[in-house]
């Protein structure tokens, strides 16, 4: 059994089929599990409808299958927002309950769970109660696609109410990564913790886990999957931007038929795709980074976690030399669509990786960009924040060769 907390509000009941359900009220026992005793020793309880949040999602915390750790616990609650009584006393609950983890056995997950109270002996019944479902067949399969969901039931909840949804979430089809020949190829309904939790993609990107923090929260990154981020075809879509520096190559399907584009000319204008009404994005593929190459994701934001960003970057570099071999630098929220900075890598391509070609560089970004003022800044406060994120990436990965008075 693996257990995954998830927004509920988000969640299309069709995506639950076949699974087990733990609300607040699953939870109930005649006495308060460890967990909840240290919300309530630490004086952790906020208002009625958000401690109910904090218990449920530390109890996923709980049910993981892997080694507890502190960083983890707080990871786990970084969708539950809410600060209305401060966040200390919880922060000291979930350090108290990481160390009542101690001892578990990750092979019996569940039942020494049990043992100690953490959870009703209920969950040892649940394995062979779904064993007895049925599968369902999905009626609505000309329905319109829909993975996680978590922007369309956002954004489009009155629209698809009363429409037929194809709910693709527990896709085996669409979920996989295959790593051969050099290139890694991830299916279009992997979710951004499917990438976390994958060793292929952790080995290639030591610094994965740092990246993705930046992209929504626990809850969300549980469901979200590539492939509607991409069709979502928002101008800041973090795994977008993510992929565009990959130099990433889309596989579109239709009645079996493929068809491959670049991620950089998928988007043709503002929610424009160059896509059929009956084609899906089945996966995604790039080339492994080598040892000479590097990359890294940049992210701001009014809020650092489960929020949208204000503007984004990536960059892969690949250096020989002393000279920039290769190149792929994209950003979002300064374009009307997620932007590869074309003009700005074949400018940089060739040259030798110095500060003066990098600010020079810097002059051709700033001309490849057209930001506009919103909620999230003004377009001047944009151009600043990728100037500054731009240099980052350089200081980040060769911290030996740039400082940021070399660059200002």
């Amino acid at each position: 059994m693996n257990y995954k907390q998830v927004t509920s509000c988000l969640t299309p009941l069709g995506n639950v089929q076949g699974k087990h359900v733990v609300t607040i009220e699953g939870l109930n026992m005649d006495d308060l599990s460890p967990v909840q005793k240290c919300m309530v020793n630490e004086s952790g309880t906020q208002c009625g409808f958000c401690t109910v949040g904090f218990v449920v999602s530390l109890t996923g915390f709980c049910l993981s299958n892997s080694e507890p750790s502190y960083k983890d616990a707080i990871a786990a609650i970084d969708g539950n927002i809410c600060r209305c009584t401060g966040y200390k006393s919880i922060e000291r609950a979930a350090k108290h309950i990481t160390g009542s983890l101690t001892g578990k056995d990750q092979n019996e997950t569940i039942q020494w769970l049990v043992d100690q109270a953490f959870i009703p002996s209920y969950f040892n019944q649940i394995p062979a109660m779904l064993k007895e479902l049925s599968p369902v067949k999905d009626p609505h399969r000309n329905g319109t696609l829909v993975g996680g969901g978590t922007d369309l039931y956002v954004q489009k909840y009155d629209q698809l109410i009363d429409q037929d949804v194809n709910l693709i979430a527990n896709s085996s089809e669409l979920r996989f990564t295959d790593v051969q020949n050099g290139v890694c190829s991830l299916g279009a309904g992997n979710t951004a913790t499917d990438l976390l939790e994958s060793d292929d993609l952790q080995a290639m990107f030591p610094q994965l886990a740092e990246h993705l923090k930046l992209v929504a929260s626990s809850p969300i990154r549980n469901i979200a999957t590539l492939g509607g981020n991409f069709v979502n075809a928002s101008p800041i879509g973090d795994f977008t931007v993510f992929f565009l520096a990959l130099d990433s190559i889309l596989t579109l399907t239709e009645n079996n038929q493929n068809r491959t584009i670049h991620l950089k000319d998928f988007y043709k204008g503002y929610k424009d795709l160059d896509k059929t009404a009956g084609e899906i994005i089945s996966a995604i593929a790039f080339d492994i980074p080598d040892r000479n190459t590097e990359f890294n994701f940049e992210k701001v934001s009014k809020r650092i976690t489960l929020d949208i960003a204000s503007v984004n970057t990536a960059v892969q570099i690949s250096v020989s030399d002393k000279k920039i071999t290769q190149i792929h630098l994209s950003a979002g929220g300064v374009a009307p669509i997620p932007l590869y900075m074309g003009k700005t890598c074949t400018f940089l391509r060739g040259k030798e990786l110095t500060p003066r070609n990098i600010k020079s560089a810097h002059e051709v970004l700033q001309s490849e960009i057209s930001p506009i003022s919103d909620v999230r800044g003004s377009a001047e406060y944009k151009r600043l924040l990728l100037r500054q994120l731009y240099y980052a990436h350089f200081i980040k990965l060769f911290p030996d060769q740039f400082t940021l008075e070399q660059l200002a």
